[in-house]
């Protein structure tokens, strides 16, 4: 059998919470990997209608579910303050038995960034802060008492007892297209994620191009930080693009060619009731495509 990446899915916040966590057991039920979900305030042409918070939806999956992993996608220093934030993820282990997943990235200057007031970031400043906060956030959840006192964030004396479920900690997938930001993944990453190229939609063969050129990018910050390091290698088909679900032959091909881009998996955004997403005449196909991967 042709190798094909495992599957996983995004379903979003922007629904009751009952209909959520339907999704996710739906989606548990199909076999996925992971089911990953945003980490916004609020989020582009979905600013204007409901919008709930991460971490209470996380926990309420965890009570719904007993074998998908669950997880952020992504968590950013824009409105998370790495003390805080850490024993959230840190309960959040707990409560779902060592099943979580955390994504973390810069954060992009858009309605998270500007929704507490923040003045505007260079990108140099942005990387700055992502990496103070990426490292201190790992130190929290690896250790019962942590102190730091840097350029964006303190810390004096912050507990995270018991710890984390899972040893050393929580993994972290980081999302990273630059230089300095693979780097981060390098050193703290368990996985990395790309969407491809930033807020573009490029069709499938430029885009397969594109994150498997990224991939490569990994493996250089890789041989520079963290020699030897095996990373997990996460492609993710932004919501609006439908093209290769069009028919199950072009959504076999394009999942091998993502495996032969050097990912490991897949991730896809749930059939939604607004039709955005995997068309959910498509789902049988998709979740047949990567059964036993």
């Amino acid at each position: 059998m042709t190798t094909v990446p495992v599957l996983s899915c995004l379903v979003l916040p922007d629904q009751t919470p009952a209909a959520f966590l339907a999704r996710v057991r739906e989606a548990e039920q199909a076999g996925v990997r992971t089911v990953w979900t945003y980490d916004h305030l609020s989020w582009r042409d979905l600013a204007d209608g409901p919008w709930l918070a991460t971490v209470p939806l996380l926990a309420a999956a965890a009570g719904a579910t007993s074998t998908v992993r669950l997880g952020a996608q992504v968590a950013t220093p824009n409105f998370r303050h790495p003390v805080p934030f850490a024993k959230e993820v840190m309960t959040l282990d707990h409560v779902s038995a060592g099943r979580l997943e955390l994504g973390v990235g810069a954060g992009a200057e858009d309605a998270d960034a500007r929704v507490l007031g923040q003045a505007p970031m260079t990108r140099k400043e942005r990387g700055n802060r992502f990496e103070e906060w990426a490292t201190l956030l790992a130190t929290l959840l690896e250790q019962d008492r942590t102190d730091h006192r840097g350029v964006y964030y303190s810390a004096e004396d912050a507990r995270m007892i018991p710890g984390c479920v899972q040893r050393p900690r929580v993994p972290l997938t980081v999302a990273a297209a630059g230089p300095r930001s693979m780097r981060v993944a390098a050193l703290l990453g368990s996985a990395w994620v790309t969407y491809g190229p930033y807020r573009q939609s490029p069709a499938p063969p430029e885009w397969l191009a594109a994150i498997a050129e990224q991939s490569r990018s990994l493996d250089t910050a890789i041989a520079e930080v963290a020699p030897g390091k095996r990373i997990r290698r996460i492609a993710q088909v932004a919501l609006d693009e439908t093209r290769p679900f069009r028919d199950a032959d072009t959504y076999r091909q394009f999942a091998q060619d993502v495996a032969a881009a050097g990912f490991d998996e897949l991730t896809v955004h749930w059939p939604r009731s607004d039709g955005r997403g995997v068309p959910a005449a498509a789902l049988d196909t998709v979740v047949a495509t990567h059964a036993g991967s």
